[in-house]
């Protein structure tokens, strides 16, 4: 049996992995795409973990760049006092989105994400209605709503928002989101109902 190798389809298998938690359904229609099986997706993500965990691991930027090859953009941005560097590939499973990884200085990285195309229509989000599953990122997000509270989530690859956004009758409500890479997977009103 050939040695298992991470190309663009394994590292979109590695994501999907994260977001099976919250919606196994979206899940196994976007691994049907990619034409992968439940045990594939195993196989992908067990290998994904021992090589991260390997000593010859390259780090993350030069791991990527060897998964998804040359990037589509990069550039740098000043954040702070600190000059960072981003990089962002595409993904065909999320075609208005882009895979982007930060670092900062020494190679370090700081986030890594799916992000909006600049190129790509922005999700209309105006009030909570909007906000289900994988329709919008971080990003989105903040630009919808006005005072977004950050928070890390419960692993490395999630992300906790809190926000108000008008509910469907126009009546602002606290809101909780969680984000997977960066691509949001439930949407929370403090009485802990979701948009449907």
């Amino acid at each position: 049996m050939p040695a298992l190798r991470i190309t663009p389809r394994e590292f979109q298998l590695v994501l999907l992995r994260r977001m099976a938690d919250y919606h196994p359904e979206l899940v196994e229609q976007a691994r049907r795409v990619l034409g992968a099986t439940v045990s594939e997706q195993r196989e992908v993500n067990a290998h994904w973990q021992r090589m991260q965990r390997s000593r010859s691991y390259r780090g993350a930027l030069p791991a990527l760049r060897g998964f998804l090859g040359e990037p589509l953009a990069q550039e740098q941005r000043r954040i702070g006092d600190l000059t960072c560097h981003i990089t962002r590939w595409k993904l065909p499973l999320w075609p208005d989105l882009l895979f982007e990884a930060l670092t900062g200085p020494g190679g370090v990285m700081l986030t890594e994400q799916l992000v909006r195309d600049p190129a790509a229509a922005k999700p209309r989000l105006e009030t909570i209605d909007d906000l289900t599953p994988w329709s919008c990122v971080i990003g989105d997000v903040e630009r919808a709503f006005a005072s977004v509270r950050h928070r890390d989530g419960s692993a490395p690859s999630r992300w906790t928002m809190d926000f108000t956004a008008p509910d469907g009758a126009g009546t602002p409500v606290a809101v909780t989101a969680e984000f997977v890479w960066g691509l949001l997977q439930t949407a929370r009103t403090a009485a802990g109902s979701e948009p449907r």
